[in-house]
């Protein structure tokens, strides 16, 4: 008779879709439990662990990927494996991972963007903020984009959360301050040719709602060659954003408007870039026949819905901005995953409290489950995912005891390996990431810069010995 599911023994064995932020805070309250015993294979499609600390943190924000320790004491966990270089549904499939282990996690994360929806926004030029996060962190996904930096002199940023003020950040940089980091060599090459003076900083409600942080505004308050430069009538406070403030919980919005506002006395500045922030507006349409020429928008005031949720209307007051290259960044939605029910409205996996659901049914599928942006939605910081992803794991330890005791998976561990050699799939170890890691880090210390990334995959691999 076979032993019960968690036992020494017999493991509860979980396979994980996904290593960023989400997959490995999951992995580590999985491999901390003494009862029951779990092992833990992650999947990731590319050689590289870490997701968007890797490939969407800023090359100026060393200090967050820090978090990177963390996820290495779980990687050295014994019971702990890292199968990188290995695509869900092609290379593995559902009904692979179903087979070989008990349970199995999806933190696949939101990687397409919203759209605008406004006339133009197909024209060269216009593109979204996450390829040319991508593009910078040197991702292999946007390793062969090129952005024409060095035909633009003003650029639209439309959007104030984190990923917006990165973009902002990074075109207005130094090239002295960039070369430190962490960015992709050849990015860095595009922004030494790089002749965008201008930046605007485009948000649809006003600086109370921004979704910026204030460490982030007051970084943009004291760039070494680029100024912002603020709106005043913007800063001028309707009754719905001053009543927004005195009900707020978070001290970080009045301290927004307070940064923003002491920033009128700078004035246009005297630096060679300037951050042109603009609050109450939104784009109506992308100008231009052959490429971006300028971007219409126009401007809002704030209304409450029939729930009291406020809102941001235009006025039919209009004006355009004289741009060369627009970046949206207005959210972020899921993907589909091959044999995965999917919420088109939603952007994520159907789930009620991190369990998959059957399509239509509202059932959950056993076995199955979700944590992170593919849960939840693109919502919160790197650290927002560590309560999200415990929760899931609460109810896939909940879960345990539902399953057949011995449940009839296929093989032990050394099956999985053995059907992806057998399939020709080269999947990158742990030990194989740290090799790697090793040659980023002695490349970029010959240049004075952290690290030095493989873009490609091929690269990877060949640096691994095929």
């Amino acid at each position: 008779m076979a032993e019960q599911i968690g036992s020494a023994g017999n493991p509860l064995r979980v396979a994980v879709v996904g290593s960023g932020p989400a997959g490995f805070y999951a992995a580590e309250e999985l491999l901390r439990q003494e009862q029951p015993q779990v092992c833990v294979d992650m999947f990731d499609r590319l050689p590289t662990p870490y997701g968007l600390v890797r490939g969407g943190v800023a090359p100026d924000h060393q200090k967050i990927k820090s978090v990177i320790k963390l996820y290495e004491r779980t990687a050295a966990r014994p019971r702990f494996r890292f199968f990188g270089n290995v695509t869900f549904g092609s290379d593995v499939t559902r009904e692979d991972l179903l087979a070989h282990y008990h349970q199995v996690l999806f933190c696949t994360g939101c990687e397409t963007d919203n759209r605008m929806g406004i006339p133009g926004e197909e024209l060269p030029g216009s593109y979204p903020a996450t390829i040319f996060v991508g593009w910078y962190n040197a991702h292999p996904d946007y390793r062969d984009l090129s952005f024409a930096l060095d035909q633009v002199q003003s650029v639209a940023v439309i959007g104030n959360g984190n990923v917006a003020m990165d973009v902002t950040r990074i075109l207005a940089r130094s090239i002295a301050e960039l070369e430190v980091t962490d960015i992709a060599g050849y990015a860095l090459d595009a922004l030494k040719r790089s002749t965008v003076k201008t930046i605007y900083l485009l948000g649809r409600r006003g600086p109370a709602q921004a979704a910026f942080t204030n460490p982030e505004i007051r970084e943009l308050c004291s760039m070494e060659v680029a100024d912002l430069v603020v709106h005043p009538p913007d800063l001028s406070l309707d009754p719905i954003s001053q009543e927004f403030l005195d009900g707020a919980k978070d001290p970080v919005h009045k301290r927004n408007v307070e940064i923003l506002t002491g920033q009128i006395a700078a004035g246009e500045g005297d630096k060679e870039k300037k951050i042109r922030a603009r609050f109450f507006v939104s784009p109506t349409e992308i100008l231009g026949t052959q490429r971006v020429e300028g971007i219409r928008i126009e401007k809002n005031e704030l209304v409450k819905d029939d729930k009291g949720t406020v809102r941001a209307r235009g006025t039919g007051e209009t004006e355009v901005l004289p741009v060369q290259m627009v970046f949206r960044s207005i959210g972020y939605r899921g993907s589909a995953l091959p044999g995965m029910p999917f919420d088109e409205k939603a952007g994520i996996i159907a789930n009620a409290d991190g369990r998959v659901l059957e399509p239509g049914a509202g059932q959950p599928i056993p076995r199955l489950y979700v944590a992170g942006w593919i849960k939840r939605g693109p919502s919160g910081v790197i650290g927002t995912n560590k309560p999200d992803s415990i929760a899931t794991v609460r109810r896939m330890l909940d879960d345990v005891t539902a399953l057949a005791s011995g449940r009839d998976i296929e093989g032990s561990p050394d099956t999985l390996p053995k059907l992806l050699a057998k399939r020709g799939v080269r999947y990158v170890s742990f030990n194989d990431w740290k090799r790697l890691d090793a040659l980023e880090m002695a490349a970029g210390k010959k240049q004075g810069k952290p690290r030095d990334k493989f873009s490609t995959v091929g690269d990877m691999l060949a640096a691994l010995g095929g």
